[in-house]
């Protein structure tokens, strides 16, 4: 989006219809209410950039289908000059002519209209720049169906569009829409605001509004349009004494046949604009960050430095990062509103009707003004951000991203923000100074992505910001080139035999949230979902992978091939062959590793769990399926994947231990029935808590302990250190699979045999390093520091020298040696040791 400059943001409200409360879908589920449908609709305005628009910023649902939109708004009008009561100079005509049509057309290139044009949805900025204000209230509510008020102004409205009638979507009589509004209608609104400025008074201002009707499709009659409506307000002579192309450029709008009124696009290339198109630059669309072309092409310094130095920092950040800081301010839209009057609450008892017939008739209550449509926008006032932020230093605007981060700006309201870094996650994602730093901060490394990818694994360490989350964990995910050009590249029309299944789970996946249930939102899930599968064919569909595509199509739902490509970036490094026709050998694998880990970070539940038959594969396979995305609401989600991204494909195990050590004490206290229904409807779990507690277990467990053969083959990944968490400025081998072999690494087990051991296996290598064993001169063993484990080889000494070659009898000898040094060990420690072998041995856990 582009930055706030010298706007302001603006809210306006309307009411979307009622649906019956006893009706059902086709599918026997009920309606989908209007208001869900426009919020879904509305998301693809929120893209729209350009200079002719106003920006749309946020839609939020509230009470009785009530909808609040938030956009770009400016004081100024055109509506202050018809005020004025004087006539407008050729040449300010022109350029209201050409900066509108500028806006229609590329309206038009995205399929749209306005419809609702007028001067007061004609608004000016500081520089007398024209930009269109509320474009897209048409699209939004399905050309006027889904709202009870019709779209546009009488007086400015095409004869057409006034033959069709009104028409309302809750009306059962009206069994077809009328025909959409096509460029050809705003043509004629804007003849009549151009015409309304020649003559320097209001259209048809002082007559009935039947009347208004009556008469302009009467015009259709009339050979000259603009003499018949300058006789009708007596300015004839005004408006013949107007320049030769500004009149041809009314009469070329007010032509009453829509197949003889030019479009938008062809009404800028006539001859009536030679002499100011050349005045204005054409149009370039801003460039994605994930593209082919180069996104650094347009910059350069502007001629005198010192432009570059604003006192009022907040002006020059994005209109969007402005909405979000002002919400965390204390910012609320519906008592803005309502301070305004523009929301009036009424008792209860006051909306009652007065007769009521045993049929359900009602009479005797008149329809409440407040439902009505009220087209004024609110200004929201920025007083209460900015004194949030006056103490925040210029500094926190432009971060020096080659230094240490740890001297964070100052600010009275909250001390030394280094110290917000230790609250809760939860405290921090709502701090506005806090936040405002960190957007910054993301927003200048993505700008620099991937030449700063390390740098931004660095930060993601610490938290990452809601507003920034969906590109953030594109970063992360590796995610670069022309994604747009690769999606486009895949067919999702062509029916296949899944599409069935994806229409029946889409209806149940995360429907509890407004974005994913509106049927825009199905859409977008259906087309995501069939791209993959069929850019997969060696894969097939899954139950649960319409849960794993949910958080990256929140995130990105303006963005489809996003996230597409975040979804198959993830997928292999988390899932690699989960979603084979035939996935049993590797999900039986999983799970057995999963059991281990158990048995290694809690034996004592491990045991428990065994003993009443309650294995992982009862209720952990939509866990790791999903990747908990079953398990958890979306809020939830982002915060556990925040983690997970940081992590190689064994984190899932530390967090799976991490949610049953949450309940562990009500695991142990109950049987198989009780935890079966436990499970069922899993209780409330602490995220940021699972969380914490998962990078613990992860950093407690051996790389080689998570190993598993049918997991992705070997490949070279970057800017993470041996834990997965990322160290900037290193590259490793992110899993132990992808770790070079050598004579000490550990070798796959059959099914069988992994089932049939409790505890997990690690590799010589491993217990070198954990024992901290070290060569010096002369190849005698010396110690560096306290051993991590303690290791207790169970061989007889008949075994023993014949065990292996001499570099693992070296090796078990060091081990014995070790194991001497603890022989008080209790009994219970020792069960759990295992016999060694040249290729992999066996450990104890952290806490023994």
């Amino acid at each position: 989006m582009r930055p706030l400059r010298d706007a302001q943001l603006g809210a306006f409200t309307f009411f979307a219809s009622a649906l019956p409360h006893d009706v059902c879908g086709s599918n026997g589920l009920p309606l989908t209410p209007n208001s869900i449908k426009i919020l879904g609709r509305f998301q693809i305005l929120k893209t729209f950039t350009h200079p002719r628009l106003c920006q749309y910023v946020d839609i939020s649902r509230g009470k009785h289908e009530r909808l609040v939109v938030v956009a770009e708004h400016y004081e100024s009008s055109l509506s202050d000059f018809q005020r004025q009561g004087k006539t407008a100079s050729p040449e300010m005509v022109l350029k209201v002519a050409y900066e509108v049509l500028e806006g229609l057309e590329f309206m038009n290139k995205h399929g749209m209209v306005h419809r609702a044009l007028a001067p007061n949805n004609v608004l000016m900025d500081h520089k007398g720049n024209l930009k269109l204000a509320k474009f897209g209230l048409y699209y939004m509510t399905d050309r006027g169906g889904d709202v009870d008020f019709p779209i546009g102004y009488p007086s400015y409205l095409a004869p057409e569009v006034i033959a069709q009638g009104s028409f309302h979507a809750s009306d059962p009589s009206n069994e077809e829409a009328p025909l959409p509004s096509g460029p050809k209608s705003d043509i004629w609104s804007l003849g009549v605001l151009l015409f309304e400025m020649c003559a320097g008074r209001r259209l048809l201002h002082n007559i009935e509004i039947s009347e208004r009707l009556k008469f302009i499709l009467t015009l259709g009659c009339m050979d000259d349009i603009v003499t018949v409506l300058a006789e009708e307000h007596g300015c004839l002579d005004t408006i013949k004494d107007l320049p030769v192309n500004v009149l041809e450029l009314l009469r070329k709008c007010l032509i009453f046949l829509p197949s003889k009124r030019p479009t938008p696009a062809e009404l800028l290339g006539d001859e009536v604009f030679n002499e100011i198109s050349c005045l204005y630059m054409p149009f370039q669309k801003p460039l994605s960050l994930f593209s082919s072309s180069l996104r650094c092409a347009h910059l350069e310094l502007p001629e005198d430095i010192s432009d570059l130095c604003k006192e009022d920092y907040l002006s020059e950040r994005a209109i969007d990062e402005v909405y979000y800081l002002w919400c965390l301010a204390g910012g609320d839209l519906e008592k803005e509103l309502t301070n305004q009057g523009i929301i009036q609450s009424k008792p209860p008892l006051c909306t009652l009707p007065k007769f009521l017939l045993e049929d359900g008739e009602s009479f005797g209550q008149g329809r409440d003004r407040s439902f009505l449509l009220d087209d004024t926008t609110v200004t929201l006032s920025l007083c209460q951000l900015r004194n949030r932020l006056k103490d925040v230093g210029g500094e926190a605007y432009y971060p020096l991203l080659e230094e240490e981060q740890s001297s964070l700006p100052q600010s009275a309201s909250s001390q030394d923000l280094s110290t917000t870094v230790t609250l809760p996650l939860i405290i921090r994602e709502r701090d506005t100074e806090y936040q405002l730093t960190r957007i910054v901060l993301f927003h200048r490394l993505l700008q620099a992505y991937p030449y700063k990818r390390d740098l931004v694994w660095k930060d993601a360490r610490v938290d990452i910001p809601p507003l920034v989350r969906g590109m953030a964990w594109a970063a992360l995910l590796g995610i670069e080139g022309d994604i747009q050009a690769k999606y486009e590249g895949i067919d999702k029309d062509t029916p296949i035999p899944t599409d069935r299944q994806i229409e029946v789970d889409i209806p149940r996946c995360h429907q509890y949230d407004e974005l994913l249930s509106s049927p825009q939102g199905h859409v977008k899930f259906r087309r995501v979902l069939k791209a993959w599968v069929v850019s997969h064919p060696d894969l097939v569909y899954w139950q649960g992978l319409d849960s794993l595509c949910a958080p990256f199509l929140y995130l990105n739902f303006n963005n489809e091939a996003l996230a597409y490509a975040c979804m198959s970036a993830f997928i292999p490094k988390y899932l690699y062959n989960f979603f084979l026709k035939d996935n049993s050998h590797v999900i039986q694998e999983y799970l057995t590793v999963f059991s281990q880990m158990i048995a290694f970070h809690d034996p004592e539940l491990s045991n428990h769990l065994n003993q009443i038959g309650f294995i992982p594969d009862l209720y952990a396979i939509p866990w790791f399926l999903t990747m908990f995305t079953h398990v958890f609401p979306l809020h939830k989600i982002f915060h556990l994947w925040d983690t997970l991204l940081l992590g190689n494909s064994s984190f899932p195990f530390c967090i799976g231990v991490a949610i049953l050590q949450q309940l562990r004490d009500r695991l142990l206290a109950n049987g198989f029935n009780e935890c079966i229904l436990l499970f069922s409807d899993l209780p409330e779990i602490d995220i940021e808590r699972c969380v914490h507690e998962s990078i613990k277990l992860f950093s407690w467990t051996p790389k080689s302990a998570t190993y598993r053969q049918h997991a992705q083959p070997p490949k070279t990944t970057a800017v993470t250190d041996g834990n997965g968490f990322g160290r900037p400025g290193t590259y490793y081998f992110s899993d132990y699979q992808d770790m070079p072999r050598t004579d000490l690494s550990r070798e796959p087990l059959a099914l069988s045999e992994l089932k049939a051991e409790l505890s997990p296996r690690i590799s010589a290598e491993d217990l070198i390093d954990l024992c901290e064993l070290s060569l010096a001169g002369g190849g005698k063993r010396t110690r560096a520091g306290r051993p991590k484990i303690v290791a207790v080889d169970v061989r007889s000494a008949e075994e023993y020298p014949y065990a292996a070659e001499p570099p693992a009898r070296w090796i078990c000898s060091g081990i014995s040696t070790i194991a001497c040094k603890y022989n008080s060990l209790p009994s219970t420690s020792l069960s759990l040791c295992q016999s060694l072998s040249l290729s992999h041995s066996a450990y104890l856990p952290p806490a023994l």
